[in-house]
C-alpha cells in the first residue's frame, strides 16, 4: 500500500469549455465523489480516474492517470487480484471498490513551485547525435513535467485545468497518487506476454504490478534469470549500434545526455546481462503500447520507485507467457 503527500483541498470547477480530451473539464468534486455501481464508463469519466488513482496506491499500478478505462486498467485490475489472492478476471467489483476505498482525496489542488519548472529544455531533438549535443535532456514544458510529478497523462493534465499557464504560484488540479510504502523485494518476473513486471515480496506473494514494455520481435529481450547490479538516477546513455540497434542513420556510438527525456528516462536498474536493464521512458503513454529495444521500459515514476525497492543481487526472471503469478 502507499503512503499519501498531504495537498491542500478546494473543490474547483471551471466553466463549461471545451478541453484537450473534448468535453466539458472534470471538477474535482465529480472526481472526490465518484462511486463505482456495477459498471466501469466508456471515455473519461470522474469514476475512471478515482480507479486509477487507488489501484495506483495499492500497488496495481495503472500506467499513466488519464481517465479512460483501457487495457491498461484491465491489467491493472488483474494485478489487484493477484495482490489480493482473488479470482483473476479483470473486472471491476463492489467488492474490488471496498477494498480499494479511502479517504484521502483523490483530485487536490496543488501549488506549482520554482522547482518544478526547473531546468527546462526549448525541445527534444528525435535524432540521437543531435541529443548527443545537448548537456539536458529535460522537461520542455511546466504542464509535461507536473504530469510527470503526479503520474499523469500530460494532456488530460491540461484538460484538467484548461485556463492553466502552468507558472510559478498557480493553483491546479492534480491528482495524488501517493507515495510506495517500503516493501521487501525478493525477486522479479518480467512477463512478455502480459506486458507487465510483478514484484515478489515476502512468502513469495506478488506485492506490485507496473504495466511494461519489454523487448520487440526485431529487438527480444533477454531470456532466463538475470541480477540486479545496481541503480542509476539520471543515467547518461551509451549508444552503440553495434552491440543493440541502429537509430536513423547513426552509425558512430554517441554518449546521450541525461535527464529525464533521454531514451531510459530518469532511471536505470542495470542487469547482469550486459547491456539490458529496467528503465524509465520519455513517452509514459506508450507503456505496455509500443515496442522496446530489449529492455524493459517502465514510466518514470514506475521505474524511480522500483528503483527505490531494489538491491543489487536480485533476481530477474524474463518469462514468455504466465495465467498466474504464483
Amino acid at each position: 500500500m502507499k503512503k499519501f503527500t498531504a495537498f491542500s483541498l478546494l473543490a474547483l470547477s471551471f466553466p463549461a469549455s471545451p478541453s484537450s480530451f473534448g468535453q466539458t473539464p472534470l471538477t474535482s468534486n465529480e472526481i472526490n465523489a465518484a462511486e463505482f455501481i456495477d459498471a466501469m464508463p466508456e471515455g473519461v469519466s470522474a469514476l475512471t480516474v478515482k480507479l486509477q488513482v487507488l489501484l495506483d496506491r495499492a500497488g496495481a499500478n495503472p500506467g499513466v492517470i488519464d481517465g479512460v478505462a483501457g487495457e491498461n486498467v484491465t491489467r491493472a485490475i488483474r494485478g489487484l487480484q493477484e495482490i489480493n489472492g482473488l479470482e483473476v478476471d479483470g473486472i471491476m467489483t463492489p467488492d474490488l471498490w471496498e477494498r480499494l476505498r479511502s479517504p484521502e482525496p483523490v483530485a487536490v489542488t496543488y501549488t506549482i513551485t520554482a522547482q518544478d519548472l526547473e531546468k527546462m529544455v526549448e525541445s527534444i531533438p528525435v535524432d540521437y547525435a543531435e541529443m548527443a549535443k545537448m548537456e539536458w535532456l529535460g522537461f520542455t514544458s511546466g504542464a509535461e513535467a507536473l504530469a510527470e510529478k503526479f503520474h499523469m497523462d500530460q494532456n488530460f493534465l491540461m484538460a484538467l485545468n484548461p485556463f492553466a499557464r502552468f507558472i510559478i504560484g498557480e493553483n491546479i488540479i492534480v491528482i495524488n497518487p501517493g507515495e510506495q510504502a517500503p516493501v521487501v523485494v525478493t525477486r522479479i518476473v518480467a512477463d512478455k506476454s502480459n506486458e507487465r513486471i510483478v514484484v515478489y515480496g515476502e512468502n513469495d506473494r506478488p506485492v506490485i504490478v507496473y504495466p511494461a514494455t519489454i523487448g520487440s520481435d526485431s529487438n527480444p529481450s533477454p531470456k532466463g534469470t538475470h541480477e540486479v547490479m545496481g541503480v542509476a538516477e539520471f543515467p547518461t546513455y551509451a549508444y552503440n549500434p553495434d552491440l543493440n540497434f541502429q537509430q536513423a542513420e547513426n552509425t558512430e556510438k554517441l554518449t546521450i545526455p541525461l535527464g529525464p527525456n533521454g531514451p531510459v528516462g530518469g532511471t536505470w536498474i542495470d542487469l547482469s546481462e550486459p547491456t539490458y536493464g529496467i528503465h524509465g521512458t520519455p513517452d509514459p503513454s506508450k507503456i505496455s503500447k509500443t515496442a522496446s529495444h530489449g529492455c524493459v521500459r517502465l514510466t518514470n515514476w514506475d521505474a524511480a520507485e522500483l528503483a527505490k525497492l531494489v538491491k543489487p543481487g536480485i533476481l530477474v526472471t524474463f518469462i514468455e507467457a504466465a495465467k498466474s503469478i504464483y
